[in-house]
């Protein structure tokens, strides 16, 4: 009985892992990474979600603002077999778009404008924060793996 609660909630279920590389390419707008699936119990991934966030922060203090935009996702159906005590490797390819806003549109337009811009943004405590998270489904299990990182864009 424990033991098929235990499977449904997940515990000693599949667990999910992001592997990405340290820096991101923003003129590329393709990120290459991979999932590594682990599970104390043999178990079947049925889908798979990668999304990449812009967490953009503006602002300071009561005045600070945030808001999120999805700059690029990808979705795989397909069932993957976890076997007990292995590691499973999946590869993606997810591509991506930044979004400019329009100070960052008249900063690359010209490298005087570029000094200024930067300046602006830092007084106005202006950033952006990016992270992948990715998320399975997991057949016979309620709450599903996932896992959340933060990147850094070169």
């Amino acid at each position: 009985m424990f033991g098929k609660v235990k499977k449904w909630l997940g515990i000693e279920g599949v667990k999910l892992e992001l592997i990405l590389p340290e820096e991101i390419p923003s003129k590329g707008g393709m990120l290459g990474g991979s999932i590594k699936f682990t599970s104390m119990n043999d178990q079947t991934v049925t889908y798979i979600k990668v999304i990449m966030i812009e967490k953009f922060i503006r602002g300071r203090g009561e005045d600070k603002l945030i808001d999120e935009y999805e700059l690029g996702s990808i979705e795989l159906n397909r069932d993957i077999d976890v076997p007990a005590n292995e590691a499973i490797e999946i590869d993606f390819q997810l591509p991506f778009e930044l979004m400019k806003s329009r100070m960052d549109e008249i900063g690359d337009k010209n490298i005087l404008f570029g000094g200024i811009v930067k300046t602006a943004k830092w007084i106005r405590g202006v950033k952006s924060e990016y992270s992948i998270i990715a998320e399975a489904k997991v057949r016979g299990v309620a709450l599903d793996p996932f896992d959340k990182k933060i990147v850094n864009l070169a």
